[in-house]
Parts: C-alpha cells; structure tokens; sequence
C-alpha cells in the first residue's frame, strides 16, 4: 500500500475527532441561526454561544459566520464519494456514479432527511447573502477535487481531461439537483428529490461523454 493510500484511509487521531466534531457544532448552531433569523440577523459570536464554544474557538476554524457552515454543506458530498470509492474496480463508471448518488440522497433514516432540511435552509438563505452562496460554491469545488482521482480509479486508461469533465459533470449534478430541490416544497423522497433529480441532472450532464459512453478495461 502506497503512503498516499495510507494516509487517506487511516483512522483519524482523537484530537482530530474532536476538531471535527467541534467543527460540526458551529455548523450546526450556524445552520439554526441562519434558519431562524437570516445570515444578517446573526453574529459569528451568537453562533459561538449557541455552539457552547468561545469566540477565539469560533474563529481558530472559521474565518467568518458564512464560513462556519461549510462542514455541513460538505456532509452530503463525502458520503457520495465514500460510496464511490467503495465500488469495486471494472463497475461501468454510468453505473458507479449514478448508484452512489442515489445512495447518498436516499433517505434511510430521519439523520439524513434532517440533513438535507438544513441544506434547503441554507440553500434558501444564499439567495440573498453572496458569502454564504460563494461557501456553497467552495465546497462544490473542494468535492470536485477529491472526486477526480475516484473517477480515474474506475475509468481506467483514458484522457486525463475526460476524468475532470466527468467529476465537473457529477459535480454539477449535485449541486444543480439540491438547488432546484430547495426552491419549492419538494418531499426528501419521491417524485422531485434530490436523488430523482440528481439522476436526472447526471444523465443529461454526461448523455455526450465519451468516458461514460464507451466500456473501458482498468
């Protein structure tokens, strides 16, 4: 096993579990306040004391009150490419793509319908707060990243541009799909889902790529 592979699947030390899951409070309390009042009726320190957490906290991982959602927007996006990553190497890369999105958008248990409430909220909210939509876009991108080396993993030998396109295209597929989703009242499941619709947005996006078009040998 290689260093690189080593270090992305070892198990995280317990101070950075903690960081994380004190990253995730702020988020969370983030996500309440932005809900409740709107990004503009809340304070980065208000958002620290609904988070049970000192101000210095607040800003040793978050640059400002858009920032601190980020790990919240970023959940969805980690559980699709964990799916992925899981496939097994030789899967057409359609298929792959398309069964890990509906995995991670299907809603199994209240969790995860709870968590998509909370990107409809603040989906909603980036509307009208230009930073907040510009973290949206941030964590679109950071995911993008992480996916191309997923997407070369089960394409095999091919252009090194198509893996990029094809982890553009998935990308997109996402954020197109949740962003149509949050505007109206659209049920977690069903007809109008973030899973129907990010099918749907996968196969229109790629219907012309050659990678995804032609079966490839790893």
């Amino acid at each position: 096993m290689s260093t690189k592979s080593s270090a992305a699947t070892r198990t995280p030390s317990l101070t950075e579990r903690r960081k994380a899951a004190t990253q995730f409070d702020i988020a969370r309390a983030a996500a309440e306040l932005f809900t409740e009042r709107g990004p503009d009726g809340t304070t980065a320190e208000e958002i620290a004391v609904r988070a049970g957490v000192a101000l210095r906290t607040f800003y040793r991982y978050f640059r400002n009150k858009q920032d601190a959602v980020g790990p919240l927007l970023a959940i969805g996006g980690d559980h699709w490419r964990e799916r992925l990553a899981a496939v097994e190497p030789g899967t057409e890369l359609p298929r792959a793509l398309e069964s890990a999105v509906t995995a991670s958008l299907t809603v199994p248990h209240e969790a995860k319908a709870e968590g998509l409430r909370w990107t409809r909220g603040l989906l909603r909210a980036s509307a009208e707060d230009p930073a907040l939509r510009a973290v949206w876009y941030r964590v679109n991108q950071e995911s993008e990243d992480k996916l191309i080396p997923l997407v070369a993993r089960l394409a095999g030998d091919a252009d090194p541009l198509e893996f990029r396109l094809t982890a553009a295209a998935a990308t997109d597929a996402i954020r197109v799909a949740l962003e149509t989703w949050a505007e109206p009242d659209a049920d977690v499941e069903g007809p109008g889902s973030p899973a129907e619709l990010a099918v749907r947005c996968l196969r229109e996006l790629t219907g012309g790529m050659r990678l995804l078009a032609e079966p490839r040998k790893g």
